[in-house]
């Protein structure tokens, strides 16, 4: 039985059209369908025993950068057990026109919506630059339990390189890279799986297939059938009106596809026709600080959604 190979150097070119979303909700944070613009909420979590910063990122879509300047902590500061951590993990949710998954690259998110319903959405982890997550239409044509990894040869030359242990192959185990989930697409070597090393999630380090928690790709995989559509796209600013307030979501520009986030800012704007009501001051410093939330710009508001 075939094994994807989950890995393979992609350089890939070209624009996609910015997303836009203008839309309305009178819940900024339910999970509602394409109607709403947002999803995720800020939250106070009490830290368990052997969290991490980079556990809780992974877990709730957010930088442990950005969760560590929130609560005041250095960026690899040690978490205690009764620990009160503020989250904020608001997103823009893409554009969409049909059912499927979306899965947005410098997001590290993917959505899943049927029905016209946005059913569950999950933080991601993609390729890291060099070894590029590709964008683009693509479709399930796999789904496999406890897959084995037949790792391809351009990997086996990187651990060669590192000096480490060249493996060609790893059955279904703890120590298999693709956990106890496989969703193939038509993409030669490119899937979507679990993984065996949770905190890896919401990076950029994998070598181009798409990391999910375990509990995360387990849901998935009971919810998608074989043929769903999987639209892959690269936008790391996107902007949403709700009512009068505009929102300003910013990541960094990991494979350099995009140029400068502010022009990219207004050119949305402007194609919604809300430049008016932006604060020019407050989406400059959303674009520097690329936070990867949802953050309101508009005139005379607040920085982020209230609680």
């Amino acid at each position: 039985m075939l094994r994807r190979a989950c890995a393979r150097p992609s350089i890939v070119a070209g624009q996609l059209l910015a997303l836009i979303c203008v839309l309305a909700t009178s819940d900024l944070f339910s999970q509602v369908g394409p109607q709403s613009a947002l999803t995720g909420q800020p939250f106070d979590h009490v830290v368990a025993a052997g969290e991490t910063l980079e556990t809780l990122a992974a877990r709730h879509g957010v930088d442990a950068g950005v969760l560590a300047a929130a609560n005041n902590l250095q960026p690899k500061q040690r978490l205690s057990p009764g620990d009160s951590i503020s989250v904020n993990n608001v997103h823009i949710i893409p554009q969409v026109t049909s059912d499927g998954v979306v899965i947005n690259i410098p997001q590290r998110m993917l959505f899943y919506f049927q029905g016209g319903q946005l059913v569950a959405r999950y933080p991601i982890g993609v390729g890291r630059p060099g070894w590029v997550t590709p964008h683009g239409q693509r479709k399930v044509i796999k789904k496999e339990e406890n897959p084995s990894w037949e790792v391809p040869k351009s990997i086996q030359d990187e651990m060669r390189r590192q000096g480490k242990p060249v493996k060609t192959s790893i059955g279904p185990s703890p120590d298999n890279p693709l956990g106890k989930y496989w969703i193939g697409l038509d993409e030669p070597g490119i899937g979507i799986h679990g993984t065996n090393a949770p905190a890896s999630v919401y990076q950029f380090g994998s070598h181009g297939c798409i990391r999910l928690h375990p509990d995360d790709i387990a849901a998935l995989f009971q919810r998608i059938q074989i043929g769903t559509p999987v639209t892959m796209i690269y936008e790391p600013v996107l902007l949403a009106r709700i009512d009068d307030a505009v929102y300003l979501e910013v990541h960094r520009d990991i494979y350099k596809w995009r140029g400068d986030p502010m022009k990219a800012a207004r050119t949305l704007a402007a194609t919604a026709q809300v430049e008016s009501k932006i604060d020019w001051n407050h989406a400059a410093t959303a674009a520097r600080a690329q936070q990867g939330v949802a953050t309101a710009v508009t005139l005379n508001a607040s920085s982020s959604p209230s609680r």
